[in-house]
């Protein structure tokens, strides 16, 4: 399973998900599937916009988590 850790991200950095979503111009509603990890893709382009936004690595914005982890 792959975590995104959006919601951290705008926590840590007191942004809300609007102001996000202004900043890499990626639709709210698109911003607001990654924030609750209800996402089934994620476009290159939006995780690099994210990534600059936040000045991060695609490790602070992604976690691989193995299957058998989760139960």
């Amino acid at each position: 399973m792959i975590k995104i850790k959006l919601s951290d991200l705008l926590g840590k950095h007191k942004m809300t998900q609007k102001a996000l979503a202004t900043l890499t111009h990626i639709r709210p509603a698109t911003i607001s599937k990654m924030y609750y990890e209800e996402t089934k893709r994620v476009d290159i382009s939006q995780l690099n916009n994210i990534c600059h936004a936040f000045n991060c690595e695609i490790s602070d914005l992604l976690e691989y988590i193995p299957d058998d982890e989760r139960k």
